[in-house]
C-alpha cells in the first residue's frame, strides 16, 4: 500500500510562481488637442498608435476632429481605445500634452500647471510672451526641433526633412503649372525641351532628399552649401556627377539668374542666414518659383514671409514664394504616420522606467529637447532669440 496523498501526481509537481508586476511612474494620460491653425493637418498619433498605448495602461484623452486634417477619424480612435472628447479644457487638462504645432496662447492658458508639454517650436512663428506664458505656468515643454538621438542627430528633423525636401520639389511643380498661374513649365525634362533648372541651397538632408526628387523627375540641379564635406556626402549618396559650390555670392547669383526653381534649406546654429538677398531675386526671372524650407527658422531669403493662408504662397518682384512653416502639413497622412512611429515607443518606456523625470536622467538625447524645465528656458536658441534667461539643463536635472 502507497501513502494516502489527497493530490494527485501533476498537483505536485512544482508550477512557476506568478508575481504581480506594478508598473513604474503610476498612471500616465496623454491629452492630443485639434490644432485649429488653416496649415496644419498633422498629428502625432496614429489610431493604430493608440490603440498600442491604451493596451499598454496609457489613456490617452483626444480631441474631437483632432485626426481629421490626415484622415483619421474619430471612430478609428474611439474603436482604438482613446477617449473622444468634445471639451478642449479636459483634453489640456491632462498631465501630457502632445501636439503637432505649438500651441497658442489661448491654449497655453488651459494647460494645467507643471504639465509636459510635446510639440513642436517653429522659433520664427513665436513671440516673447508664448515664452513667458509657458514659464508663469512652469510648463516642461519639449521642441520637436531639439530631441537628439543616441547618435547626437536630430530624428524627427531627419524624418520632416526627408519629407520636407521631397515635398519642395512637388510643391514647386505644382506652382510652375499653367494651373496655378505659373510659367507652365513642367518640372523636369523630356527629349527635345530644356529640362528644367532647379537650384538648392543647403546639402543637408533637406536638400538631399530633394536633389533626389528632382533628379528623379529629369531636372538639372545645382547644390550649394558652406561646408564642402556636406557637398561631398551629397554627391555620394546621390550616386552621381552633380554641379555643387560653396557659397560663392557670384556663382549664386548666376545661377540664381538662370534658375526656374531654387529651395532653400540651409539652416544655421540659431537663425537661417539670409543667403540670397532682395536684389538677387529682382534680377531672377519673372515666374521663377522660391521654396523657403528653412522659413521657420528665419528663412534665408530676404523677401520670405509667413503668410497664414491656406496656399502659403505670394509673389515679390514677380518671382512666386512658398513659405510655409509646416511644409509637411501637405502631406499630413504620411507625415503623421512618421511622428507616431518615433513618439510611440518614448511613451511606452515611461511607465517602465518611471516617469519623464527619470527619461530625463537616462536618455540625454531626449534631455536637450527640452527647451523649457518647470518654467526656466534651457535652450540658448531661444535665450538669445527673445533675450530671456537661461539656465542650464544640466544643472536642473540630476540623477535621481
Amino acid at each position: 500500500m502507497g501513502i494516502y496523498s489527497p493530490f494527485t501526481a501533476n498537483e505536485l509537481i512544482p508550477q512557476e510562481e506568478k508575481i504581480e508586476v506594478v508598473k513604474k511612474g503610476g498612471k500616465i494620460s496623454i491629452g492630443i488637442p485639434k490644432d485649429d491653425e488653416v496649415y496644419e493637418n498633422r498629428i502625432a498619433l496614429t489610431p493604430d498608435a493608440v490603440s498600442t498605448l491604451t493596451c499598454n495602461g496609457i489613456e490617452v484623452i483626444i480631441e474631437q476632429g483632432a485626426g481629421e486634417g490626415a484622415h483619421f477619424t474619430d471612430i478609428q480612435y474611439s474603436n482604438a481605445g482613446a477617449k473622444v472628447s468634445q471639451n478642449p479644457k479636459e483634453v489640456f487638462s491632462q498631465p501630457i500634452i502632445l501636439k503637432t504645432a505649438p500651441p497658442t496662447l489661448e491654449q497655453i492658458d488651459l494647460l494645467q500647471v507643471n504639465s509636459y508639454l510635446i510639440s513642436s517650436v517653429q522659433i520664427n512663428t513665436q513671440t516673447k510672451e508664448f515664452f513667458e506664458k509657458l514659464s508663469s505656468k512652469k510648463i516642461t515643454a519639449l521642441g520637436f526641433e531639439y530631441i537628439k538621438d543616441n547618435h547626437n542627430e536630430f530624428p524627427i528633423v531627419r524624418i520632416l526633412g526627408e519629407i520636407a525636401g521631397m515635398a519642395s520639389i512637388l510643391i514647386a511643380a505644382e506652382l510652375l503649372s499653367s494651373t496655378a498661374n505659373g510659367n507652365g513649365l513642367l518640372l523636369g525634362g523630356i527629349a527635345g525641351v530644356r529640362p528644367t533648372n532647379v537650384v538648392i541651397i543647403g546639402a543637408g538632408n533637406v536638400g538631399i532628399n530633394a536633389a533626389r526628387s528632382a533628379l528623379g523627375l529629369g531636372a538639372t540641379i545645382k547644390i550649394f552649401d558652406n561646408s564642402i564635406k556636406r557637398l561631398r556626402r551629397c554627391q555620394e549618396i546621390l550616386g552621381t556627377k552633380i554641379y555643387t559650390s560653396t557659397l560663392d555670392p557670384k556663382e549664386l547669383r548666376k545661377a540664381l539668374l538662370r534658375c526656374d526653381v531654387v529651395i532653400g534649406c540651409l539652416r544655421g546654429e540659431n537663425r537661417s542666414p539670409i543667403i540670397v538677398t532682395e536684389s538677387m531675386v529682382k534680377q531672377m526671372k519673372s515666374g521663377a518659383v522660391i521654396i523657403d524650407v528653412c522659413i521657420d527658422n528665419g528663412g534665408i531669403f530676404e523677401t520670405s514671409q509667413i503668410k497664414k493662408t491656406n496656399g502659403q504662397s505670394y509673389t515679390e518682384h514677380d518671382v512666386t514664394h512658398y513659405c510655409n512653416p509646416n511644409i509637411t502639413t501637405k502631406y499630413a497622412r504620411t507625415t503623421s504616420k512618421a511622428l507616431s512611429n518615433f513618439f510611440l515607443s518614448y511613451f511606452l518606456d515611461l511607465t517602465n522606467q518611471g516617469g519623464f523625470e527619470t527619461i530625463f536622467t537616462k536618455n540625454r538625447g531626449l534631455c536637450k529637447g527640452i527647451y523649457m524645465y518647470k518654467g526656466r528656458i534651457t535652450n540658448q536658441q531661444i535665450s538669445q532669440w527673445f533675450a530671456l534667461p537661461y539656465q542650464d539643463i544640466n544643472l536642473l536635472i540630476t540623477e535621481l
